[in-house]
């Protein structure tokens, strides 16, 4: 299936800038409370608003991809609207109104400096994904006209360098945003992704780049580099 790219209407410009008016919102609610909050919550704020600008100027560029196949199921949708929930909107939720209090629970000091210091690699490793993908990215199962495989910078080392920047996110959520709803439920939803996505991404990256993406799966681990090179594959 070919999706050609379009110019939105004015009215559909409006509408797309309405998720990022309600986000900021959450933020400008959150920081009117920040005396509420412990002093991880604001970190994961901060957090929240640098992977947020990091990811906007590679989503709008990707806007522009001509699809040539979708591969989005029913599954998917559900993986996706899982993550948002549990990464986006119940932490924004919390910070903004306090709702979810009575979930709350308490960490030793040292476990919120754990979780803050796990920012720095998420961060990095989240930025650096994105700008070694350049226009191959996508928050989808898609492939975009003239899609290559991606192979130098993390990509020479992991198959999956996004993911693992949010593994990074997801171990390092419930110890900055204390809670058992809007901190911790981010670890069951990212790991049904996480189980569920990567074959079905891998076999779709199978299907269009064959021998190309088996030879490159065999030097490279998924999220963690490889000790030991697997044998390489005859051409």
């Amino acid at each position: 299936m070919t999706t050609p790219p379009h110019s939105k209407s004015p009215a559909q410009r409006i509408v797309s800038f309405l998720p990022l008016v309600v986000w900021f919102a959450f933020i400008g609610a959150a920081l009117w409370r920040w005396e509420a909050h412990h002093w991880g919550a604001l970190v994961w704020l901060a957090g929240s608003v640098a992977m947020g600008l990091t990811r906007l100027p590679f989503a709008r560029r990707t806007s522009e991809n001509v699809i040539v196949e979708d591969r989005k199921t029913l599954s998917e949708r559900l993986l996706l609207t899982g993550m948002f929930l549990t990464m986006a909107f119940l932490p924004m939720l919390q910070l903004a109104t306090g709702l979810l209090d009575f979930a709350n629970y308490e960490l030793p000091i040292w476990a919120t400096a754990v979780g803050a210091a796990l920012q720095v690699p998420f961060l990095w490793l989240f930025w650096r994904s994105h700008a070694d993908l350049g226009r191959n990215w996508s928050p989808t199962l898609e492939i975009r006209e003239q899609h290559s495989l991606v192979t130098r910078g993390v990509y020479a080392r992991l198959r999956h360098p996004m993911y693992a920047a949010i593994w990074i996110a997801a171990v390092a959520q419930p110890l900055l945003i204390h809670n058992w709803i809007a901190g911790l439920l981010i670890l069951p939803a990212f790991t049904a992704m996480y189980l569920l996505r990567i074959p079905q991404e891998e076999a779709m990256m199978r299907a269009q780049f064959g021998d190309d993406y088996d030879r490159y799966a065999a030097r490279t681990g998924r999220v963690w580099p490889r000790l030991r090179t697997a044998p390489a594959l005859a051409p």
